[in-house]
């Protein structure tokens, strides 16, 4: 997110960058987010010790 707006506010100070932070990969918006915590579960993918018996 850092390098995000750093590179954003490069291109506000001089447009002449765009072509090189776009090549480097800089505009672009890491779109992971955080997973929802499901019913049943206690976290998203974290589910209570399995018992056979």
């Amino acid at each position: 997110a850092i390098r995000h707006g750093i590179a954003r506010a490069l291109l506000q100070v001089d447009p002449d960058f765009r072509s090189a932070l776009k090549r480097a990969g800089l505009l672009t918006r890491d779109a992971r987010m955080v997973e929802r915590k499901k019913p049943g579960l206690k976290k998203a993918r974290k589910a209570s010790q399995f018992s056979k018996r």
